[in-house]
């Protein structure tokens, strides 16, 4: 992003915690304040997700029921763990506050509930995808 932009630098700040671009003869430096080198793959991982919107925003155009969206920008997992089973299958009943899914950021495991009680009728990502903010999640009818 930062080779199609004029921007030579770019630093966040949360807090105390920082991270810092810098674009320096076509090459990135990351340079880090607080966070362990975990972070680091992050800026890589910004490519995948502008790509990702086009494919789920379609698929929610088909659906009729009501959209539960991303409230972050992150991962979609299915379930809480590899080895555990999906939280939500189509043609499951969900209640309001029944957990349907994790959306991960910044290694925070956030539980995204049901605001709607009905029945799953389309999950609109693939476990394991990125997620942009608003990103259509779910369907419930």
């Amino acid at each position: 992003m930062l080779e199609e932009s004029n921007i030579d630098e770019i630093e966040i700040k949360e807090g105390e915690e920082s991270v810092r671009i810098t674009r320096n003869s076509g090459s990135q430096n990351v340079m880090m304040a607080s966070y362990p080198s975990a972070l680091a793959p992050a800026p890589v991982a910004a490519a995948p997700v502008a790509a990702a919107p086009a494919a789920p925003v379609e698929q929610a155009a088909t659906t009729s029921g009501h959209v539960v969206k991303s409230p972050m920008v992150g991962t979609f997992y299915a379930s809480p763990s590899p080895t555990s089973a999906i939280f939500v299958e189509v043609g499951q009943s969900v209640k309001v506050g029944d957990v349907i899914c994790i959306v991960e950021a910044m290694k925070m495991m956030n539980q995204i509930e049901s605001d709607k009680a009905g029945t799953i009728e389309a999950i609109l990502v693939e476990d394991g995808e990125p997620v942009e903010f608003d990103q259509p999640l779910v369907s419930i009818v």
